[in-house]
C-alpha cells in the first residue's frame, strides 16, 4: 500500500514549482505551444489548366506576387502551366495526386467542359473544393480599326456577309469560349469560322493583328489592348452591366459596355474562377488554404485586381460552393449538349 506523507506532499509542490517555472520561462522567451493546425512544410505547386497569359494564368500568377509581397505563406508558391487537352492534363495530375496538401489547381469552367468534351476519366468530384474567388466575365471584341460599334451592327454584317465568312477566335476547342460562339450562332441564325487558340492573352493578340474579325475574351484577357486603342468591346455575356466606373480608356469605363441582351442578343455566360486541392485531403489541410485566400481577398491588391479584370467578385466555400458546383455541371451538360460537343461513348 502507497501512503502519501509530508515529504511525498513537498516533493509534489516541488514538482508543481518547477512546471510554474518552465511555463513562466517559455513565455518569456516568446516559446508557445505547437499550434495543431497544418500549414505546409514545402512548396505548393499551384496548377494552371490553361495556357500562359490567359485569364487563369495571370489570375494564379497575381495570387502568387500578393502572398509573397504580403509573406502570406512560409513556403513558396509556384505556378505550372498544364494545358495539354484543354486542361485535361492538369486536371489529371491533380487528381493522380490523392492526399497531397501541396497541390492546389486554380479551375476555369473547362472544369466541366473538358470532361464533357474529351471523356477523359475525371469529374470535379475528383478533387477537394476549397473556394470560389471570383466569376469571371466574357466580352464581345473587335479590332478598334472596324466600323462597328454595336453587337448589332457586327451581326448584321456577320450576316450580310454570308455563313463562315467572319472568323471568331477563341481558347480552346468545345470550350467557354466556343460555347458561346455556339450560342451567338444559334440566336442569330449566323455562321462563324471559329478559330481555337491555346489562351487568351494569344486571341487578343490574334484579334489585334486581324487574324480573326471577333472574340468572346475574359476582360482581363484583353484590357491592355483596349487601354492601347487596340480593341474594341461590344458588348458583355451577363444580364447586368458591369458594376466598376473607373474610366480604363480616355472615354470608357467597365460600367459603359451595355449587355449583349439590351443589343438583342440574350446570351448570358460567365466563368468560374476556383481553387481546387486533391482528393483525400485533412479538414486542417483545407481550412489553411481557405483562410490563406481570405487573407488574400482582404489586401488592396485584390481589390484593385477584381476591378481591372471586371470580376464578379462572388466568393463561396464549403456547403455553397458544392451546391454551386453541381448546379453549374448539369448545366453545362446541356449547353454542350445542346451545341453537340459531348464525346461519343
Amino acid at each position: 500500500m502507497h501512503k502519501s506523507g509530508p515529504t511525498q506532499n513537498r516533493l509534489s509542490q516541488f514538482r508543481r514549482t518547477l512546471l510554474a517555472g518552465a511555463i513562466a520561462a517559455s513565455i518569456g522567451l516568446g516559446i508557445s505551444a505547437p499550434s495543431l493546425a497544418w500549414e505546409p512544410t514545402k512548396s505548393v505547386e499551384f496548377v494552371v489548366p490553361a495556357g500562359t497569359g490567359g485569364g487563369a494564368d495571370q489570375m494564379a500568377r497575381f495570387i502568387q506576387g500578393v502572398v509573397t509581397k504580403h509573406n502570406l505563406m512560409k513556403q513558396s508558391l509556384i505556378v505550372v502551366n498544364k494545358s495539354g487537352g484543354a486542361g485535361a492534363e492538369g486536371f489529371l495530375d491533380v487528381k493522380g495526386a490523392v492526399k497531397d496538401p501541396h497541390k492546389i489547381i486554380i479551375t476555369l469552367s473547362n472544369l466541366f467542359t473538358t470532361p464533357l468534351a474529351t471523356g477523359i476519366p475525371f469529374n470535379w468530384k475528383d478533387l477537394t473544393p476549397v473556394q470560389m474567388l471570383a466569376l469571371d466575365q466574357f466580352v464581345l471584341w473587335v479590332n478598334a480599326e472596324t466600323p462597328y460599334k454595336t453587337a448589332k451592327e457586327y451581326t448584321t454584317a456577320v450576316k450580310a456577309a454570308g455563313p463562315s465568312k467572319f472568323k471568331m477566335g477563341g481558347t480552346g476547342s468545345k470550350q467557354e469560349d466556343q460555347i458561346i460562339t455556339v450560342a451567338i450562332e444559334k440566336l442569330t441564325g449566323d455562321k462563324f469560322i471559329y478559330i481555337p487558340y491555346k489562351g487568351g492573352g494569344e486571341v487578343a493578340v490574334q484579334l489585334v493583328g486581324k487574324h480573326v474579325d471577333s472574340t468572346v475574351n475574359n476582360p482581363i484577357e484583353a484590357v491592355e489592348q483596349w487601354r492601347a486603342g487596340k480593341l474594341r468591346p461590344l458588348c458583355v455575356f451577363d444580364d447586368k452591366v458591369m458594376p466598376y466606373n473607373a474610366k480604363v480608356t480616355a472615354t470608357q469605363s467597365w460600367a459603359d459596355i451595355p449587355t449583349c441582351k439590351s443589343q438583342g442578343m440574350d446570351v448570358d455566360y460567365q466563368m468560374l474562377r476556383g481553387i481546387f486541392m486533391p482528393g483525400g485531403v485533412t479538414k486542417d489541410q483545407v481550412a489553411f488554404y481557405v483562410d490563406l485566400f481570405k487573407k488574400i481577398q482582404a489586401t488592396p491588391d485584390w481589390k484593385e485586381f477584381m476591378e481591372k479584370g471586371a470580376f464578379d467578385p462572388t466568393s463561396l466555400t464549403g456547403d455553397e460552393f458544392v451546391k454551386w458546383l453541381t448546379k453549374e455541371e448539369l448545366r453545362h451538360q446541356s449547353l454542350m449538349a445542346e451545341a453537340g460537343f459531348l464525346a461519343k461513348k
